[in-house]
């Protein structure tokens, strides 16, 4: 069977990516290592996300900013542990002028040296906090609960488009409370808006929980995720929420005075998603044919594909496109009216249609003269794009019960890509009870298709706990969450022998 990409996710699964982002116009290398521009389509995504996101962040009384791109050095020197942590991935600015150096060449001026070197924003917990440190006096001044929407910097070894480049695109909250509950509530707040969000307008089923101490965010207290199985079986980390207990406060100076007239130190969070969500929307839901965008995120949920010939009976299908797609629009779906596109551009139908396909418009309709005059549209789902013989399944159906029933199939198109995606990774979790067993089960080529594994684990620390990493990391492992709600633990750690405390899941990812 014939299909539009040039490559299959079972032959290359990496080459399989990279061709539906190329074929798919969702971006492109911008001759910047590890930077990308973000063509239409896939930015039209990226607005989709925010625009909903934003919604539920304002819904809790978090409030947008913005902060600078460059924070001094000299912020990040204050927290030992959070800059540990992003020392090798920070871009420095240390002049501020360049000039020629009499070879056609431009370098820095020698003269122009920056009394302070800046750090091009790796994230933005230390001049956040130095603001919060202004702004919160009194306990009265609490929770203090802000957002932005910004690009970040960390200069990646090894760089994949979407899933992780030397600049992206997210949101970053921050939050400051009086004490460690208000506090641990924001952090399971912000979580749990993230899984519905994902399992909601991403369609892609995810599992929140607790990340193990050796994969926290650099200077937290706790740090807490949502992993999405990709369909080679890696793990995505696709957001995560962070408490920081009074470790970024004490650096920064977040006092307040409390209602006895004391100082007390505030307890901060910080949580954020970012561009990697397209990603993993493509390899959660792509398949050989392109991109499955799910209809919540995708720019147009209806396009229109007129059937023109050069004859005259090319504005009566445009009319009849024109009317169809007024009365598409007047539709609701997911509280908002059904964002439709009439493609009248200059090229023919058929490549048009297999251009939409490969993009992933959720719903892509074909009107020719003869639809015209049946009062019909052909119309193609794009999550089920084939029927019986690998036959493009269109349906040829009457126009009105398409137009009443468009919300309807838009909402089951989420539905049925949701459904897809759990069961085929419930059926990738498997239980394990011994070290031996998970070695089993990751033997062979890293590349081959699995799972994760799902273990008895004692919440080791230090030296036992650095065995374990070594021992994951010579496997190409890394330990994903612990989920919440998960099953109640039994038997014994498989690293340790000692007794259970949670179920872990461990998996490859990316």
């Amino acid at each position: 069977m014939k299909h539009a990409l040039s490559v299959t996710r079972a032959t290359d699964f990496a080459a399989w990516y990279q061709d539906v982002i190329k074929e798919a116009d969702l971006a492109e290398e911008s001759g910047v290592r590890g930077c990308m521009v973000i063509r239409p389509w896939g930015y039209g995504m990226w607005e989709r996300i925010q625009k909903l996101m934003d919604a539920e962040i304002k819904k809790a009384g978090v409030e947008n900013c913005y902060f600078p791109l460059f924070i001094p050095l000299s912020y990040f020197e204050k927290e030992a542990d959070h800059v540990e942590g992003f020392a090798k991935e920070m871009a420095v600015v240390t002049h501020h002028r360049l000039i020629a150096d009499g070879a056609g060449k431009l370098i820095p001026d020698p003269g122009s040296k920056l009394e302070e070197p800046l750090v091009v924003r790796p994230t933005s917990e230390t001049v956040i906090g130095a603001a919060m440190a202004r702004w919160v006096q009194s306990w009265r001044d609490l929770p203090l609960m802000i957002n932005q929407w910004a690009n970040v910097v960390r200069w990646e070894m090894r760089t994949r488009m979407f899933l992780r480049t030397s600049e992206f695109l997210w949101q970053e909250g921050h939050t400051a409370h009086a004490d460690k509950g208000d506090a641990m509530a924001e952090t399971l707040r912000a979580l749990e808006m993230y899984r519905a969000f994902a399992e909601g307008p991403l369609a892609m089923p995810v599992i929140a929980g607790e990340k193990p101490e050796h994969e926290r965010f650099p200077g937290a207290d706790a740090t807490y995720s949502i992993e999405a199985m990709m369909q080679d079986g890696k793990a995505l980390q696709a957001g995560t929420s962070h408490y920081l207990g009074t470790t970024f406060a004490e650096a920064a100076g977040i006092r307040y005075q409390d209602k006895d007239g004391g100082q007390a130190l505030c307890h901060t969070t910080s949580w954020g998603v970012s561009t990697r969500l397209i990603g993993g929307v493509i390899m959660t839901h792509g398949d050989d044919d392109g991109l499955r965008c799910p209809p919540q995120i995708a720019p147009w949920q209806v396009v229109i594909v007129p059937m023109l010939r050069d004859g005259p009976e090319d504005e009566a299908v445009l009319d009849y496109c024109r009317a169809l797609h007024r009365d598409l629009s007047a539709q609701a779906a997911f509280g908002e009216p059904v964002r439709v596109l009439l493609d009248t551009k200059a090229n023919k139908a058929s490549n048009k249609r297999w251009a939409w396909v490969k993009k992933g418009a959720p719903l892509i309709v074909e009107v020719g003269p003869r639809d015209v005059g049946e009062g019909k549209a052909a119309v193609l789902r794009r999550d089920r794009l084939y029927g019986e013989g690998g036959k493009l399944a269109t349906a040829f159906t009457p126009r009105d019960a398409f137009v009443a029933e468009a919300a309807a199939t838009l909402a089951d198109i989420e539905r049925s890509l949701h459904s897809e995606a759990t069961a085929r990774r419930d059926a990738a979790i498997v239980p394990v009870t011994s070290w031996a067993e998970i070695e089993a089960y990751f033997a062979g080529n890293e590349d081959a298709v699995k799972g994760w594994v799902s273990c008895g684990w004692s919440r080791p620390t230090g030296a036992a706990l650095e065995d374990v990493v070594k021992r994951l990391k010579a496997l190409k492992l890394t330990a994903r969450n612990t989920p919440l709600g998960g099953a109640a633990p039994t038997g014994a750690c498989v690293f340790t022998g000692e007794a259970t405390v949670e179920m872990i899941l461990i998996g490859r990812t990316y």
